[in-house]
């Protein structure tokens, strides 16, 4: 399930970016940076929390994603990039790990945990300087 993003959400601005494109980097504003309004998406409330984890530093505390890419030379690249990095991380934050129960040794895991302990303890005690 790919998740839709919507322009309506979205505000897309172009800055200069480093990397490829030699002395053209220096002319031509080809990163882009993409910010989405996370409220205005109406996510489930988990994949909300999970989100706001996942992005660390790149969501702001107005609610706004921010992404940029800047590892193409075009702009059209470096846009496809941003947009599929957005929405793979709104996928990762709608799937939910597995509730984990806890649970307890059984009494047979607990005594034979015991024993080897014990016969451990004795082999060691065996290796012992003997005394007179």
């Amino acid at each position: 399930m790919a998740f839709q993003l919507s322009e309506d959400y979205i505000q897309e601005s172009f800055l200069a970016a480093s990397g490829p494109g030699g002395q053209n980097v220096n002319k031509v504003a080809t990163a882009c940076q993409i910010r989405v309004d996370i409220f205005r998406l109406g996510l489930a409330p988990y994949a909300y929390r999970k989100l706001k984890v996942l992005a660390g530093t790149k969501m702001n505390n107005a609610g706004e994603l921010i992404i940029t890419a800047r590892n193409f030379r075009t702009r059209e690249a470096n846009r496809e990039e941003a947009r599929r990095r957005v929405i793979a991380l709104i996928d990762k934050a709608h799937h939910r790990d597995a509730i984990r129960k806890a649970t307890k040794p059984s009494k047979r895991a607990k005594a034979k945990r015991v024993d080897n302990k014990k016969n451990r303890s004795t082999l060691k005690k065996n290796r012992a300087k003997v005394q007179y």
